[in-house]
C-alpha cells in the first residue's frame, strides 16, 4: 500500500510540473501588431485571371492581414501571383509550389505550408480565423 501511496504521489508531481510550466510564452491575438525577428516569410497567394467570391476573399483577407500586422516589416512578405500572366519566373514560381488554381501559401526557409483548403473555408464566413492561422503559421518561422 505504501509503494501504491508512494506512486501516486510521484505522480502528481510529475503532473504538476508539467502542467504548471513556467516557460515564457508570447502571447498574441490576430488583432496585435506583432513585432518579428529577422528571418523571411513569404505568403504567397496565387490565383487566375477569372476569380470567384471566395478567391478575391482569401486574397483581400490575407493581403490586408501582412499589410495591416507587418508593413514595417520588410521580411514578411505578401506576394500576390496571377498563374494566367505570361510574366517571367511565373510558371518556375507555380511549379515551385504545385500550383494549378487558386491557393494560399505561406514559405519560409524551403517549408512550405499549404492552407488553401483552410482559407477557402474561412475567408468569407471566418475571415478571423484566416488571420489568426496566419498569424501562428508567420509566428512559427520568425
Amino acid at each position: 500500500m505504501k509503494k501504491i501511496s508512494m506512486f501516486i504521489f510521484a505522480l502528481i508531481i510529475v503532473v504538476t510540473f508539467i502542467a504548471c510550466d513556467k516557460t515564457p510564452s508570447i502571447k498574441a491575438t490576430a488583432k496585435e501588431k506583432i513585432t518579428v525577428k529577422s528571418e523571411v516569410v513569404e505568403v504567397y497567394y496565387f490565383h487566375g485571371t477569372r476569380r470567384c467570391v471566395t478567391c478575391i476573399a482569401v486574397g483581400e483577407v490575407s493581403s490586408n492581414y501582412i499589410k495591416t500586422h507587418y508593413s514595417d516589416n520588410p521580411n514578411i512578405r505578401f506576394i500576390e501571383v496571377n498563374i494566367d500572366e505570361d510574366v517571367p519566373g511565373v510558371k518556375e514560381l507555380a511549379n515551385k509550389f504545385m500550383v494549378s488554381g487558386s491557393g494560399l501559401y505561406v514559405y519560409n526557409s524551403g517549408e512550405i505550408e499549404n492552407i488553401t483548403a483552410f482559407a477557402f473555408q474561412n475567408a468569407i464566413s471566418s475571415p478571423e480565423k484566416l488571420e489568426n492561422k496566419l498569424l501562428e503559421l508567420i509566428s512559427k518561422h520568425i
